[in-house]
């Protein structure tokens, strides 16, 4: 029977994407226009990656199943987008929206991977606000 790996990095939870990305092999800038990245979706994930990945230098193909790239599911979602912003006197903090998180998922969510969606989901929303992204604030 073949084993399953799930690519998650080893070590504790609080500290493993931490280490994984310390480690990493870089691309060199000069060969950034040799790769051809391909993000399929033009969502919020989909739509956010590209620009990205444009705006340093790589070239990107951006696909999508609907008849046009603004039809993206995104645009439909209407239970917000949560992050430890940590205001002050606000009770916010990383653990908290991890915890929150792996709660509502009624515990089955890979925890390393919802650590880390959590260390970065501040520096996410700033991200898209900076990209035009319209939340309501309501």
């Amino acid at each position: 029977m073949a084993t399953i790996d799930s690519k998650i990095p080893e070590g504790p939870v609080a500290e493993k994407w931490t280490n994984y990305k310390a480690h990493q092999k870089l691309v060199n800038p000069k060969n950034k226009r040799k790769l051809d990245i391909i993000v399929v979706g033009t969502g919020l994930a989909g739509a956010s990656a590209a620009a990205s990945l444009g705006e340093m230098g790589f070239k990107v193909k951006n696909f999508c199943i609907q008849d046009s790239p603004r039809r993206a599911h995104s645009i439909a979602a209407q239970g917000g987008i949560n992050a430890a912003k940590n205001y002050q006197n606000d009770g916010d903090s990383v653990y908290r929206l991890f915890y929150d998180t792996v709660k509502g998922g009624d515990y089955r969510a890979r925890e390393a991977n919802v650590y880390r969606l959590a260390e970065v989901s501040a520096s996410i929303i700033d991200q898209c606000v900076a990209q035009g992204v319209p939340f309501a604030r309501e």
